[in-house]
């Protein structure tokens, strides 16, 4: 299903014209129903994802961050299809990808890929090295089995392995090591889009940054676009072309990279950038604490979903829900008071 081109063109945060565009996501949402039946009351709604329109430019990297609970690895995992969306849709370049069955579906795999989190979890303990990375191959049917043999040993050397480490084991190999073959696998298949669910931050931090420049190599190489997932803030804008800030299932800010980190409009925002250390001595930031709890997104809170913990809210945000608009050039901010 081929989406309109004029279809919300102007309304979605970061809009661009559809021959930049690779996704575009259009109030998403991903509900997950907990508990119920016999001697255990009524099911919970958890709100994960909640309403998030966003549009990625080709060849950009989009960051988002959020602190834990906040859905936006929910969001990266819908978006790849491992979770059924609730409402919403999925439009990847031009195509509705929202409700495809697992056969219609398969096509697309090829274009779009994950890098997860954890590397120790993420890579089967009882495949080899070379059989981890040739699976996506194998699954899409591409190549003889000398040319995906081939294939592996150059995806080794491309994120600066030795291609004799192909017949290893992934517990034989440090927390980077694993990362790279992960990193690996999700290029096996030549993707366009790669949504990198905080591929660092189970990592040291001097790994931290080799696997951030690696990712960067990689797709100045591969023409490859990215959807770079983290709660670190440090680390997306490092990285992030530009950025959206996720709390609580929404999306309350989304701008250029280098405005939202000197210029913060919403007072989430702005919280999450205090807390970031300026690497010289003698300075550093006034720290804006943020008092409570997060609420539960079983029970999400009415009006502005950060009101209960803002230091500006007033009467209105507790009543009416902001719209995520375009309040500065390139810069959409979800707040009354920005």
């Amino acid at each position: 299903m081929t989406v309109a081109a004029d279809q919300q063109t102007d309304t979605m945060p970061g809009a661009v014209a559809s021959s930049e565009e690779i996704l575009r996501i259009e109030h998403l949402k991903k509900y997950f129903r907990i508990g119920g039946g016999f001697l255990q009351g009524n099911p919970l709604t958890i709100h994960a994802v909640d309403g998030v329109s966003l549009s990625i430019r080709k060849g950009e990297t989009f960051g988002l961050v959020g602190e834990s609970g906040c859905g936006k690895t929910t969001l990266g995992q819908t978006i790849v299809r491992l979770y059924e969306p609730t409402e919403g849709r999925i439009v990847f370049k031009g195509d509705d990808i929202s409700h495809l069955s697992p056969a219609k579906m398969r096509p697309y795999r090829q274009h779009i890929q994950m890098i997860f989190q954890d590397p120790s979890a993420s890579l089967d303990p009882r495949m080899t090295v070379s059989s981890i990375i040739a699976e996506p191959l194998n699954v899409a049917k591409i190549g003889t089995k000398q040319e995906r043999k081939e294939q592996v040993q150059d995806l080794l050397r491309v994120v600066g392995l030795n291609s004799y480490f192909a017949n290893r084991y992934p517990h034989e190999f440090s927390g980077g090591q694993r990362q790279r073959i992960g990193i690996a696998r999700a290029l096996a298949v030549n993707p366009e889009l790669v949504v990198c669910d905080e591929p660092v931050s189970a990592l040291d931090v001097s790994i931290q940054a080799q696997v951030l420049n690696l990712l960067r190599h990689l797709q100045e190489q591969f023409d490859l676009t990215y959807l770079f997932i983290a709660h670190n803030l440090a680390v997306v804008a490092h990285i992030a072309d530009r950025i959206g800030v996720m709390y609580l299932g929404k999306v309350v800010e989304v701008g250029a990279s280098q405005e939202v980190i000197e210029r913060p409009r919403h007072p989430y925002t702005k919280a999450l950038i205090s807390a970031i250390p300026i690497p010289e001595p003698g300075r550093k930031r006034e720290r804006i604490l943020l008092h409570g709890d997060v609420p539960s997104p079983a029970n999400p809170p009415r009006g502005c979903r950060f009101h209960p913990r803002c230091p500006i809210a007033q009467s209105k945000c507790s009543e009416d829900e902001p719209v995520l608009e375009e309040k500065y050039q390139n810069h959409w901010v979800a707040c009354h008071y920005a």
